[in-house]
């Protein structure tokens, strides 16, 4: 299959699809399309490895198989049928739609659609491989489905459980943000390893955790399995062995950074302390118990990224303006730093004392947020320091 050039599809947060679209390229694979929440790339085999194992902002990564126009379950059971399951799938393989998706479609029923097409694929398999029974006793090949007017793309699934689970957050606060997303988050802002990082309000640390891994330029699937790791047939194991020796060799854990995160809860920097040790950060990240309001750092440049709470539930809301004037004054005490700020609560600049430079829509699961960027004056350039010098 090495030689078969692939497309393959990367969904991530709404909002986000151009970070994605940048790590893709970085890896040096040319964009088929970028949509709403998916991204659109040509590869081959060790890219379904590399892909999966390198990207920060995906959510998995899927082999397109088909695409057709379905307006009825006849041409959804027809136009499955008449797919080359058996290219992809072995005689013992075992599949099954996972998800469908249904926007602006006549077919919209998710339960309806799955059973239709597992049927449709049970008749193909049969006749492709000359079987009264398909067993299904061999290695999983989930689909996920997309329909959007009318358009049925169907996905093969090779990563498994989503991409931001990267392995290392065992313990986890009230309202985690998704690695993913706080991956993508600072990859937006211009922050790089040789400026400060502080996250007041840590959490289980992911902000601190997720910056650690792209300072060290760790890869993110490097503390898990996917599931295509079962498909020898379709995808050699050699590929996956020479996607993590090149994650390897590009990993620096000697790199100088000043990364933080700060929580009011003990228990809860512990935890987080925890999944820095378990995603092999640990020591590049300087967690500590303590309020927004003693939030303070000598130096000049530095970077605020934060998930404060935002108060889902009504009780929690009374407390909020108070938490965002602590964070709004202790933000004004720091010397020409920048903030940014992923909060649903709509009245952050009116306590962060400013208004954003910058404010982005973004979808934190189903729930509409907002990325506030607060900026500061960029540092003198180092250049010119030592000529004046």
């Amino acid at each position: 299959m090495s030689e078969r050039t692939l497309e393959l599809l990367a969904p991530c947060h709404f909002g986000l699809e151009a970070v994605l679209k940048r790590e893709i390229q970085d890896l040096g694979y040319e964009i088929s399309q970028v949509e709403d929440g998916r991204v659109s790339f040509w590869g081959d085999a060790a890219a379904v490895c590399r892909a999966n194992i390198f990207l920060r902002t995906a959510e998995r990564v899927l082999i397109k198989v088909g695409s057709f126009r379905a307006v009825t379950f006849e041409e959804l059971f027809q136009e499955t049928k008449a797919v080359a399951w058996e290219k992809w799938i072995p005689p013992e393989g075992k599949f099954w739609v996972k998800k469908a998706g249904s926007v602006k479609s006549r077919l919209f029923s998710p339960t309806d659609i799955q059973s239709i097409m597992k049927k449709a694929m049970v008749e193909r398999m049969k006749k492709a491989y000359g079987m009264e029974v398909v067993p299904e006793t061999g290695s999983s090949f989930p689909l996920r489905v997309f329909l959007y007017k009318d358009q049925v793309t169907v996905g093969l699934d090779t990563t498994g459980e989503s991409l931001h689970k990267r392995g290392y957050r065992k313990l986890a606060s009230k309202a985690p943000i998704e690695e993913t997303l706080a991956a993508a988050l600072i990859l937006l802002t211009p922050w790089k390893r040789d400026r400060i990082l502080v996250d007041p309000f840590c959490g289980s640390g992911t902000f601190p955790i997720e910056a650690a891994m792209i300072a060290a330029n760790m890869a993110p699937g490097t503390n898990r399995s996917f599931i295509a790791e079962g498909w020898g047939g379709l995808i050699s194991r050699k590929y996956w062995y020479q996607a993590m020796d090149e994650a390897a060799s590009r990993q620096n854990l000697e790199v100088s950074v000043d990364i933080q995160g700060y929580d009011a809860d003990g228990d809860i920097v512990k935890a987080a302390r925890a999944n820095a040790e378990a995603a092999g950060v640990g020591q590049l990240i300087h967690f500590q118990r303590r309020p927004v309001g003693e939030l303070s750092h000598p130096k000049k440049y530095g970077f605020l990224i934060t998930n404060p709470p935002y108060g889902e539930r009504m009780e929690e809301k009374s407390g909020l303006p108070a938490i965002y004037t602590q964070l709004g004054q202790r933000y004004q005490a720091l010397d020409a730093w920048s903030a940014y700020i992923i909060t649903a609560y709509e009245d952050v600049e009116k306590y962060m004392g400013r208004k954003a430079d910058k404010n982005r829509k973004i979808y934190n699961g189903m729930m509409k947020a907002y990325f506030y960027q607060f900026m500061g004056p960029k540092p003198p350039r180092r250049k010119a320091d030592n000529a004046s010098g």
